[in-house]
């Protein structure tokens, strides 16, 4: 049974994980953030019970690390003959398999059990300031355990998770995760990026509506985090983003030579594969 958490990262995804713990249940909470403007304000706030420090690690059932990728590997590489005998170490991030693949050893090595997660949940917004406890809420939450990981610990972090409000719990492999998530959500920024970038942009004032606001809202991201994610899983996203360049190319061609019929059965099939996707939903 989980009772301590340890979270190492206030943004916007460990801060709201450190706030809905402390709204939803009733487990110690120790936090961390190499900003310390960040860490005393989750302090008077009274988020934390106390600040995690790297001897404190020990005493927590659960640490989530909130970090970018590369971060959380050298942060748990660093730490880990301070984590808990047995205990369970979780991380956040968009990317799986460059997280998982060297931290299997290193948790084997060092006693505790690493498991990868993936909160399904964001908003446009970063930061502690931005983080709130109700961003979880229906979310589908992904984690990565390794073969030899019992299944008592992902038992544990779920029941913990879905205290926060995560309504969905998906099991896959590192790499399984990161060919999915390419697809699903780093193309889609992709897309996003590139579309406010057309020279027409700018003057959408009055020419807009839902569609315009579904497009571009991803658009307002975090530059660093995404630029990490995006060449972390670099050959899964460049094929996605090559498939929808075909996709692309095809509709212009179309489009350019008239061909009524043609578009219209492309148009079909995209409608057709949505009703689809949302009956399986």
């Amino acid at each position: 049974m989980i009772e301590t958490v340890g979270v190492v990262g206030l943004g916007l995804i460990g801060g709201s994980i450190a706030k809905a713990i402390r709204a939803y249940t009733g487990c110690t909470l120790y936090g961390y953030d190499a900003d310390g403007a960040v860490l005393s304000r989750a302090m008077e706030e009274g988020t934390l019970s106390g600040v995690l420090t790297p001897e404190g690690l020990n005493t927590c059932d659960l640490v989530v690390v909130a970090l970018y990728p590369e971060a959380t590997v050298d942060y748990v590489t660093r730490h880990q003959e301070q984590f808990r005998k047995g205990g369970l170490v979780m991380d956040t991030g968009g990317v799986k398999s460059v997280v998982c693949v060297p931290l299997e050893t290193v948790a084997q090595e060092s006693g505790f059990h690493f498991i990868g997660g993936h909160p399904m949940a964001g908003i446009e917004r970063s930061g502690y300031a931005n983080a709130f406890p109700e961003l979880f809420q229906g979310a589908s939450l992904i984690l990565t355990p390794y073969d030899h990981t019992p299944e008592s610990c992902v038992a544990e972090i779920w029941s913990l998770l879905r205290q926060l409000g995560f309504g969905h719990l998906q099991i896959a492999t590192p790499a399984q995760h990161d060919h999915i998530i390419a697809y699903t959500s780093q193309l889609a920024h992709v897309v996003s990026c590139a579309y406010v970038g057309s020279p027409s942009a700018p003057n959408f004032q009055g020419f807009s509506a839902g569609s315009f606001q579904d497009m571009t809202r991803v658009a307002r991201l975090n530059e660093d985090m995404w630029t990490e994610l995006f060449l972390e899983n670099r050959e899964a996203l460049v094929r996605e983003i090559d498939t929808l360049v075909e996709e692309l190319a095809a509709f212009a061609y179309t489009i350019r030579r008239g061909d009524r019929d043609n578009l219209r059965a492309m148009l079909h099939r995209a409608r057709t594969i949505k009703e689809t996707i949302d009956q399986n939903r």
